[in-house]
């Protein structure tokens, strides 16, 4: 369907007067100023840092009757000035979910169900794990019969979560450990 000149003139001119004469037909009533109630009006505020990478994005957290009602940027925070990417502004879900896990849950060797244990159960029992693993594979010389004082059988992984001073102190704990294997997820 083709379009004249004529008649798109008159197209447009009809357009722009049923848009002038319905500005007439609008009510000019005072605006009054009214400011919403905000569901963070009476929520305690904090900041933090965005756990997700090691940029260390700043955030405010909103929390209302002990649940996380809000997360946004921190805009006077001088790495991502109230700016956040999109895994920063879900982060609200990590802690408003009803699948994450909130207790610790042992499954037993040879067993077939879960149970549920404290920290102060877990965090010993990890230790006595690692040590007896670095003891029985102590490796303190090599083929050659030099000194190395080291396990192989132990393997550190660091993540993209962890800003410098947490690296630092993982490398430092897993070469004390005596552990070969030490990767960063920022290096590969």
């Amino acid at each position: 369907m083709g379009i004249s000149r004529r008649g798109f003139l008159k197209i447009t001119g009809a357009s722009a007067s049923g848009a002038i004469i319905g500005t007439f037909s609008i009510s000019h009533k005072k605006a009054i100023a009214q400011i919403p109630d905000l569901k963070i009006r009476y929520a305690k505020e904090s900041t933090t840092i965005c756990p997700y990478c090691g940029v260390g994005c700043g955030q405010i957290v909103s929390v209302s009757n002990g649940k996380i009602i809000n997360i946004e940027g921190d805009p006077d925070h001088p790495i991502n000035q109230g700016s956040l990417c999109p895994k920063g502004q879900a982060l609200i879900q990590v802690a408003n979910n009803e699948r994450r896990m909130t207790k610790i849950l042992y499954r037993a060797p040879y067993s077939n169900k879960w149970e549920e244990k404290t920290w102060d159960w877990a965090l010993p029992e990890i230790a006595k794990k690692i040590k007896k693993t670095r003891d029985e594979n102590w490796m303190e010389k090599d083929k050659e019969g030099r000194v190395v004082n080291r396990t192989e059988s132990i393997a550190c992984l660091g993540g993209a979560a962890l800003d410098n001073e947490e690296c630092y102190l993982w490398s430092k704990l897993a070469r004390a450990l005596g552990v070969v294997y030490l990767e960063h997820q920022a290096r590969i």
